[in-house]
């Protein structure tokens, strides 16, 4: 887990390999190809996982199965620059950049250590997931063409030495073509090791658009780019969709201190006390991880009962993260105290208030929000009990706060749309499901917790006076049951009460 394998760095040795795969709403078929993984990192390798913005469920699913979860801005050479040069990592003999619908051979680790003892740098032979006779030419070609010209591809699995690697200056900060133009820098040390083992890959951009047309097009925008073309303009003919430029924002984490009895109460039955103060400790710390890696902005972990607590101190200490003490009041009162703080600066940017219970929001879902933020005075993401995995203000809207009353606040769309004296333009973001968790009880027994709720975006926009709403069609993405997630926070965050 990335908050814990930081603190294990100066006892651990270099790693032989360290894979890196950016991702990006990957999440329907990550876990499998991450749990293939995991006989690789027993054997010395290190997994890096670079979220390029996802708002499915790949934050989610990842998190068990790697070494390091980070975020970078979307487009993958910039994703794969980000996992092999990241801060705080242990230094690594070799990289391997692995795309994520790309399968490696069992002996993968000890085939790249031979490879490398001669040649600088390497990749495997291909093979598409697909059983027509037409995927077999193709992948003998792209394996032939490789050989013969030493250019590889990144659904060949390229692997370098480090030091090869930072020598060339990584990946070009370009949409597409990466790949061909690191294959050119690295012919300067030398021929590329054409592996003979395959790799497997997703034959799925063939199928959707057609084998021959596939090709025409990859064909054509290779000799557009041999006369100049920009990798951007290309990249949008190949079908990426533009990047949206990032936005800022503020994120306010209220948080409770992972109080024994007090904390997760309602997961007591299941996990006993001591699990529960666990888990919420684990949750908040998965909170923090999320909201850092967004790279929004000022992030303020607002503290229950007080700050008394060595959580928040070590929070503080270990992170650097301002933290300050909630008022006593409902959950209303202490929100709008936190918006009030924020918004009483001087040209204060946009403010994102989250809670702890979520473990599925990404730092895409925060991004999302702060674009959003942009054109809009409200988002929300409503969560199944009636309150708000996520409410973000672009000003302060004191009255928006009074009708969260009680210790478990209910609040509807109706709050907001109905209210004669709120003229806001806003995004509403629908929740769906719910996140079951494979734990083990109190009593030793298997048992399964309803932890927390999975969301998916709706944008609307809402003009409240009028009582009227002009839907626009959104993205739409659904977060389901995690299994894999398990007992990750009982073994990888053990820690006291």
């Amino acid at each position: 887990m990335p908050l814990q394998s930081a603190a294990n760095l100066s006892v651990e040795s270099n790693a032989k390999l360290r894979i890196v795969m950016p991702v990006l709403n990957e999440g329907a078929g990550l876990s499998a190809r991450l749990a293939a993984l995991q006989s690789l990192r027993a054997q010395g390798a290190e997994l890096v996982l670079v979220d390029g913005g996802s708002t499915d469920e790949s934050w989610a699913r990842a998190r068990p199965w790697v070494d390091h979860l980070i975020a970078s801005a979307s487009g993958r050479a910039r994703q794969m620059n980000a996992g092999a040069f990241a801060p705080g990592m242990r230094p690594a003999q070799s990289l391997l950049f692995l795309h994520a619908d790309t399968a490696l051979p069992r002996d993968a680790l000890q085939l790249i250590e031979s490879a490398l003892k001669v040649q600088h740098w390497g990749r495997f032979d291909v093979r598409l997931d697909a059983a027509q006779v037409a995927f077999r030419m193709i992948e003998t070609m792209m394996s032939l063409r490789s050989r013969l010209s030493g250019i590889a591809t990144g659904d060949q699995a390229i692997f370098v030495r480090t030091d090869t690697f930072a020598a060339v200056g990584g990946f070009p900060d370009q949409t597409l073509m990466e790949d061909i133009v690191l294959s050119s820098r690295l012919l300067q040390f030398s021929r590329p090791a054409c592996l003979s083992q395959r790799v497997t890959t997703s034959a799925r951009k063939w199928q959707k658009n057609g084998i021959w047309r596939t090709i025409l097009l990859m064909w054509r925008l290779r000799l557009a780019y041999f006369f100049g073309e920009k990798p951007s303009n290309l990249a949008q003919a190949y079908g990426y969709k533009a990047t949206m430029p990032p936005a800022k924002a503020a994120v306010a984490v209220l948080a409770k201190a992972p109080v024994a009895g007090l904390a997760k109460t309602r997961l007591i039955p299941a996990l006993g006390a001591a699990g529960a103060a666990r888990a919420q400790r684990c949750f908040c710390l998965q909170t923090i991880h999320t909201a850092m890696q967004s790279q929004l902005g000022t992030l303020t972990l607002w503290c229950a009962p007080n700050l008394l607590h060595r959580h928040f101190r070590a929070v503080n200490k270990v992170f650097g993260i301002a933290c300050q003490e909630q008022p006593q009041g409902d959950i209303g009162e202490r929100m709008c105290h936190a918006a009030a703080m924020h918004f009483a600066q001087t040209d204060a940017p946009p403010l994102l208030i989250i809670g702890t219970d979520c473990a599925v929001l990404a730092p895409g879902h925060l991004q999302e929000a702060a674009r959003i933020l942009a054109s809009n005075d409200v988002c929300l993401i409503p969560a199944e009990d009636g309150g708000y995995v996520l409410i973000g203000l672009r000003k302060m809207i004191p009255k928006s706060f009074r009708k969260w009353h009680g210790a478990r606040a209910k609040c509807s769309r109706k709050h907001w749309h109905a209210a004669p004296w709120l003229t806001l333009a806003w995004c509403n973001c629908l929740h769906c499901g719910t996140l079951t968790i494979p734990q083990t009880g109190s009593d030793g027994k298997p048992c399964a917790v309803s932890l927390t709720k999975s969301i998916a975006y709706e944008h609307n926009t809402f003009h409240a006076p009028t009582r009227t709403s002009a839907v626009q069609p959104g993205s739409l993405f659904r977060a389901t049951a995690l299994a894999q997630w398990a007992g990750a926070y009982r073994h990888r965050h053990r820690c006291s009460e």
